[in-house]
């Protein structure tokens, strides 16, 4: 799960032409929100299910992994180190593989993207270092029989899938709501262990994250252009020739 900066807020780059995260509001990114719930669901039919919660991030992610335990979850892990700064997702499905190493698991459940890069990759970028078989955009998810099962909703059509655990998966926004944290919930929260990790305590350096090990760069960021008036056009008989030649201009035909 990841904290992300608050969409309604003021949101900017740093001069490095990172994601100014230090001066802005943040929160959990609201597309991680269901495969919190996602685990809880399934936690519900096992009796013996554990859920943890892992973030890497700031301190103030620390904020994120209290919101998904007080929804329920069981504990959580937050990875932080300076080092970590201008990671890409290279890097950070190498840090998140590192991390779920260390907890232990049986499935990972990742929300289908972040709200403020939206690439969508990790997931199978972090089911790739760690061997195990991926099922990405569910819709639908269920465990049983040390399986792992769910429904990928696509424009057409529906695919029922599979695979043997562990495994890694992502789900969508029609998974299913997100439960609200009670009151009983959020003060709970409070007494639920959250162990911190750095690089060191993951066995990695650090050129092989942060800007310095990224694959990916950033070289320029410029604002959105200012919105600019329509064309109104009075079809006088010859809409059809004024909307080509526009079309045409611009280059869509």
């Amino acid at each position: 799960m990841k904290y992300v900066p608050d969409a309604t807020g003021d949101r900017h780059f740093a001069e490095d032409l990172t994601v100014d995260r230090d001066d802005v509001d943040g929160l959990l990114s609201e597309l991680d929100e269901y495969a919190v719930e996602q685990a809880l669901q399934i936690a519900d039919e096992a009796d013996d299910a554990e859920i943890t919660v892992l973030t890497v991030g700031p301190e103030d992610a620390k904020d994120a992994l209290r919101k998904a335990l007080s929804m329920g979850a069981h504990k959580a892990v937050h990875v932080e180190d300076d080092d970590l700064h201008g990671t890409d997702a290279l890097g950070t499905s190498l840090v998140l593989a590192k991390a779920v190493e260390h907890v232990g698991y049986d499935l990972v459940i990742s929300g289908m993207a972040s709200t403020d890069g939206g690439m969508g990759v990790v997931p199978a970028m972090l089911a790739e270092r760690l061997g195990v078989p991926q099922v990405t955009l569910l819709s639908e998810v269920a465990v049983a029989d040390g399986k792992v099962t769910g429904r990928r909703d696509g424009d057409a059509a529906s695919e029922q899938l599979e695979a043997s655990l562990p495994a890694v998966v992502s789900v969508t926004d029609q998974s299913g709501e997100a439960r609200y944290p009670s009151f009983k919930g959020i003060m709970a929260a409070k007494k639920k262990p959250v162990e911190s990790l750095d690089l060191s305590d993951l066995g990695l350096e650090a050129e092989e994250v942060g800007l310095e090990g990224a694959w990916t760069k950033v070289d320029e960021a410029n604002e959105r252009p200012a919105r600019t008036a329509g064309t109104v056009v009075k079809d006088e008989g010859e809409g059809g020739k004024q909307l080509a030649e526009f079309l045409a201009g611009q280059k869509f035909i």
